[in-house]
C-alpha cells in the first residue's frame, strides 16, 4: 500500500493561501493601499479598469525597494515588520505577514516598478502565477507602481464566482473609503475606466468625510474627544436627527486600522439611548489610539478583528466620550466660525435705530352684545355627538377624519357594502381589526399597504408604462460615490417607475420629473430613503435587482404605524391587499394578518 500524503506544489500551495488573502479584486486594492501607506507615502494614486478584474494599479511617492527587496517582496511570509513572535504584539504598520504581493502574485500577471529616493535607477519586475519573468534595471520616479492585471486568470472557478462590475466596484469603493478616511493626511486619487471618481486632498478628518460622503456631513458631525492614560479617542459622531436605517456609515479604527467590533458599537449605540428615531442606526467615525501590545490583530485573515485585553474599559471610555459629545452639542450647540462670518444674522435688522414701534392692537368686536342669548359663548360650541371609547381605539363613523393621501379612497361598490355590513377598529393606529366568520382578524396596516405597492411596482417594472410627472424647479442631488453607483445601475428600473434623473458628474444628479402623484414628496429625501432601503437588501443575493427597487420604494411610501386611517380607507386596503398574489406576507416574509378564532375569544371569558 502506498503513502497517500504528499506536498503540495508551491503554486498550488500560493494560490490556496491567495484564496484567503485576496478574495475579491477590492481585497487587492486594499492590500496594496495599506502597502503604499506603510512605505511611507504622501500621494496615492488608483487606477482599475473593469472594476479590478482586467487592471488594478496603484502607484504611491513612498521610500520604493531596493533590486533586492523587489524580489523578495513577492515570496510569501517574506517581511520587514515581524522577525519574532513577540514582535506580533508591537505592530504599528498595516501589513506584517508578508502575504499580501506573494498572494496577488500567485493568481495575477502583476509588474512592479520601484525606485528609492537616493538611488539614481529602479527596478523592474514582472511575475505570472508566483513565476518571475523578468528582472530588470529601469528608470522610474521615486516610489512605486504595482500594475495587476487579469486578476484570477489561473484560477477561472474563482473569477466566474466574481459579482457584477458595479457589485465588485462597490466593495473597491468601500474598502477605499476606510483607507482613505483614517488617512485624511494622505491625498488620494481613484480613477475607473479612465473616469476620474475621487480626488481628495490632504487636510483634517473633517474635510475628509465631507469629501467621501458629501457636504451635508459638515453639518451633522459632533467632535469626540477623549484622552487618558490607557487610550485615547477621536472622531466624529452623527447627531441623532441624521441617523440611518442602515449601518453603512459605522467606522471603528485601531491605531489607524479599520475594525468590526459589535461590542464597542452597543458602546455607542447605548449613549445614543432614547435619541434614535426608532428602527435607526448611529453614525460614527472613531479613531482609537491604543498601546500594540495591548490588542491581537493576528485573529483573522483580513485584520478586521482585534481583541482587546481590557475590552470592558475600551466600552466604558467609548460610551463616556459619544455621552460627553451628544451632551454638549444639546447643552451649548456650537456655530461653525470657519463656514460663515455672519452666521445669517443681519445685525441691520435687529438694530433698533430707524425702526418704527408698532404699538399693540387688542382686536374688538363693538357688534358684541352680552346680553342677546343668541351670541352666547354656549352656541359658539357644541359637544362631540359621540366619543371615543379609550385613547388606543378608533371606531369610525360618519365624523371620521380627511382621507389619507398614500391611500386611494375611491370605494367599489364591494367595498361599500362591506362597510355597511361590517364594523372597522384601528387599535394603536396601526392594526386594523375586522370580524370575519370564523372570529376577528387583525392587519398590519403598514405590512399590508407595502405588500401592495410592492407587487404594483413590480408590475410597473415588468411593464414599463408608469408616467411621469416633470418638475417645475429640477432638483439637483449629491450622493456619496457608492450610492451614485447604485443610481447609475439602476438607471433603467427608475426610469420604469417614473423617475427621470440624469447624471451631470460623478456624484451629481438632476430630477426632472418624478412617478405620478409623488410631486408633493421632496426628491432628495425620498432617493435618500429609497437608497437606505435598497442598501438594506443589498447583501441578499436571492433577490433581484429589480425586486429590491420595488420593495425599497414600496417600504418608503407605504402608510406607517401612527397613521390614522378612515373607514374609506380601510375598506380599499382591504380590499387592494387580498387581491394581491400574496396577502398573507409581506415582503420581508414577515406576516400581514392573523385571525383570533372565536373559540379562542370565548375562552377567553
Amino acid at each position: 500500500m502506498t503513502d497517500i500524503i504528499k506536498l503540495l506544489p508551491d503554486s498550488v500551495a500560493n494560490q490556496i493561501a491567495a484564496g484567503e488573502v485576496i478574495q475579491r479584486p477590492a481585497s487587492a486594492v486594499k492590500e496594496m493601499l495599506e502597502n503604499a501607506i506603510d512605505a511611507g507615502a504622501s500621494k496615492i494614486d488608483v487606477v482599475l479598469r473593469d472594476a479590478g478584474k482586467s487592471l488594478i494599479q496603484v502607484t504611491d511617492n513612498g521610500c520604493g525597494m531596493s533590486e533586492t527587496d523587489a524580489r523578495m517582496s513577492f515570496e510569501r511570509h517574506a517581511t520587514s515588520k515581524i522577525s519574532k513572535a513577540d514582535d506580533l504584539f508591537a505592530i504599528q504598520t498595516m501589513g506584517f505577514r508578508g502575504e499580501a504581493l506573494a498572494s496577488i502574485a500567485a493568481i495575477a500577471q502583476v509588474e512592479l516598478k520601484t525606485r528609492r529616493h537616493e538611488d539614481e535607477l529602479g527596478t523592474l519586475l514582472r511575475i505570472e502565477g508566483s513565476v518571475v519573468q523578468s528582472q530588470e534595471v529601469c528608470p522610474a520616479p521615486a516610489g512605486s507602481t504595482i500594475t495587476v492585471k487579469n486578476l484570477f486568470y489561473n484560477v477561472p472557478a474563482r473569477r466566474n464566482f466574481l459579482k457584477s462590475p458595479q457589485a465588485e466596484m462597490r466593495h473597491i469603493m468601500e474598502e477605499f473609503q476606510r483607507v482613505s478616511l483614517i488617512n485624511p493626511e494622505i491625498s488620494f486619487t481613484l480613477t475607473h475606466n479612465d473616469k476620474e471618481l475621487f480626488h481628495l486632498y490632504a487636510g483634517p478628518l473633517k474635510q475628509r468625510i465631507a469629501a467621501l460622503l458629501g457636504n451635508h456631513f459638515n453639518e451633522r458631525l459632533l467632535a469626540v474627544s477623549q484622552h487618558t492614560d490607557a487610550l485615547k479617542i477621536d472622531g466624529y459622531v452623527v447627531k441623532a436627527e441624521f441617523s440611518r436605517k442602515t449601518r453603512g456609515e459605522q467606522y471603528f479604527f485601531v491605531n489607524k486600522r479599520f475594525i468590526k467590533h459589535p461590542y464597542l458599537h452597543h458602546a455607542v449605540e447605548n449613549a445614543f439611548q432614547e435619541l434614535l428615531p426608532r428602527d435607526t442606526y448611529p453614525s460614527y467615525f472613531l479613531h482609537i489610539q491604543i498601546d500594540p501590545s495591548e490588542i491581537d490583530i493576528n485573529i483573522h485573515p483580513t485584520k478586521t478583528e482585534v481583541n482587546f485585553i481590557d475590552t470592558k474599559l475600551v466600552y466604558a471610555l467609548i460610551h463616556a466620550a459619544v455621552k460627553k459629545a451628544i451632551g454638549q452639542h444639546n447643552l451649548s450647540p456650537r456655530l461653525d466660525f470657519d463656514s460663515s462670518t455672519d452666521h445669517g444674522i443681519d445685525f441691520g435688522e435687529i438694530s433698533r435705530a430707524n425702526r418704527l414701534i408698532q404699538p399693540p392692537v387688542i382686536p374688538v368686536n363693538t357688534a358684541f352684545n352680552p346680553f342677546d342669548q343668541k351670541q352666547s359663548f354656549q352656541s359658539e360650541w357644541k359637544r362631540p355627538e359621540k366619543t371615543v371609547p379609550t385613547e388606543n381605539w378608533r371606531i369610525f363613523h360618519e365624523n371620521s377624519p380627511p382621507p389619507s393621501p398614500n391611500i386611494d379612497t375611491t370605494t367599489s361598490a364591494e367595498a361599500e357594502s362591506r362597510e355597511n355590513r361590517s364594523a372597522f377598529l384601528q387599535l394603536h393606529a396601526a392594526f386594523i381589526v375586522t370580524p370575519v366568520k370564523s372570529g376577528l382578524m387583525i392587519i398590519d396596516q403598514q405590512l399590508a399597504h407595502w405588500r401592495i405597492l410592492f407587487e404594483k411596482f413590480l408590475k410597473q417594472l415588468e411593464e414599463r408604462k408608469i408616467p411621469s410627472q416633470q418638475e417645475l424647479f429640477p432638483q439637483n442631488i449629491h450622493l456619496s460615490a457608492a450610492d451614485a453607483s447604485i443610481i447609475a445601475e439602476l438607471q433603467p428600473e427608475l426610469k420604469a417607475l417614473g423617475f427621470n434623473i440624469e447624471a451631470i458628474g460623478s456624484r451629481t444628479f438632476v430630477v426632472n420629473g418624478m412617478p405620478e402623484g409623488l410631486r408633493e414628496r421632496d426628491a432628495a429625501l425620498l432617493m435618500d430613503e429609497i437608497l437606505e432601503a435598497y442598501n438594506k437588501n443589498l447583501q441578499d443575493l436571492h433577490i433581484e435587482k429589480h425586486q429590491k427597487l420595488a420593495m425599497a420604494m414600496s417600504m418608503q411610501m407605504s402608510i406607517k404605524h401612527g397613521q390614522m386611517l378612515t373607514i374609506p380607507e380601510m375598506s380599499k386596503l382591504i380590499d387592494q391587499l387580498f387581491a394581491c398574489q400574496i396577502a398573507e406576507v409581506a415582503p420581508d416574509g414577515r406576516k400581514i394578518l392573523t385571525v383570533i378564532h372565536l373559540n379562542d375569544l370565548i375562552s377567553y371569558f
